[in-house]
């Protein structure tokens, strides 16, 4: 081979793989913060990813995702949300009003799509629901709607109890305004409402022995995502104190807890991949007039439900949208 014809060849190859990084720079790349793990959200993530791909985005093929998991540390979100900026984003992804609060502190200028439980008008991230305004969009859940619900499951099921608990994570954003809502439901039902806080591992079995001393005779547990990372030490604490409880995920009865009451974590992270791909083809967030997911889905574990010595009337297993046995 002459020598002019090597360097032609030498300098292509050299030129390869600056071309395969200049292609997979140009890459958009979406920053997914959470302030939960993955082993626990991975199933969401698929959802979120099922609506990337409806819309022809398939993750490492023309689109990449940076995730950021706090790990129930929410005090870490906001530096999280940061390094997403930093690493310039096209669009961050937010899970949870405080996740959506750091990211929305973090830019005013790349887009953040939201799902959440909490009313993101009242929290301030959008202007309103039909026209969001500046770089915010997203998924909402029925919020108020929920709760009441999950709290007139309950007294179906566990009719004789007085005093029902609440367990809250004082670190969420809406935990203010969740407590109200649930002390709204149980005085709506003539039912005295014990609060019972936990922010942290340690916590819990405290929160747990606290219900127990003041009579709580079944319990609601917060829509939040450290606690959906504690799920199997909740499930647990509350089979050991043999206390009644409702969550708002069906990953929680089929881990042995009593019954689930919630929206559709699934359907609402589809959607949030949904309208992330359309921000990736260059649509406002602001135009894009914030979901409300109404799916909604009701699982009872009947296993648990036998050994706590409940009956589960007829009326709720029709009712059901899954019963474990």
């Amino acid at each position: 081979m002459r020598r002019r014809e090597f360097i032609t060849i030498l300098g292509a190859a050299a030129a390869w793989p600056l071309t395969a990084r200049a292609q997979q720079s140009a890459m958009p790349v979406i920053g997914f913060l959470d302030p939960t793990s993955f082993d626990k959200y991975a199933p969401f993530v698929e959802a979120f990813r099922n609506g990337l791909r409806e819309a022809g985005f398939v993750e490492g093929r023309n689109v990449a995702i940076e995730f950021r998991w706090a790990d129930g540390q929410y005090a870490r979100l906001p530096e999280m949300a940061a390094d997403l900026v930093q690493h310039k984003v096209a669009v961050i992804v937010a899970t949870g009003i405080t996740a959506a609060r750091a990211a929305q502190a973090a830019t005013s200028v790349i887009p953040i799509v939201f799902n959440t439980g909490g009313d993101p008008v009242k929290f301030g991230l959008v202007a309103s629901l039909n026209r969001p305004g500046q770089n915010v969009t997203g998924v909402a859940s029925l919020g108020k709607v929920l709760v009441a619900k999950q709290l007139e499951v309950l007294h179906g099921l566990v009719p004789q109890a007085d005093a029902i608990a609440f367990l809250v994570n004082p670190n969420n954003a809406v935990a203010g305004l969740d407590t109200s809502d649930v002390q709204a439901a149980a005085g709506a039902l003539g039912k005295k409402l014990i609060v019972v806080k936990a922010g942290a591992k340690d916590e819990l079995d405290k929160a747990f022995t606290a219900l127990i001393a003041q009579h709580g005779g079944a319990l609601v547990v917060q829509t939040d995502p450290f606690f959906l990372g504690r799920r199997d030490q909740i499930v647990a604490l509350a089979a050991s104190h043999a206390v009644p409880a409702i969550y708002y995920l069906r990953d929680y009865p089929a881990a042995g807890g009593l019954m689930s009451y919630g929206t559709s974590l699934s359907d609402a992270l589809r959607l949030v991949g949904e309208y992330t791909a359309r921000i990736l083809k260059g649509v406002k967030p602001g135009d894009l007039p914030v979901q409300q997911s109404v799916k909604t889905e009701f699982v009872i574990n009947l296993k648990t439900a036998k050994t706590l010595g409940l009956n589960v009337p007829p009326g709720l297993l029709n009712a059901a949208d899954e019963v474990i046995e």
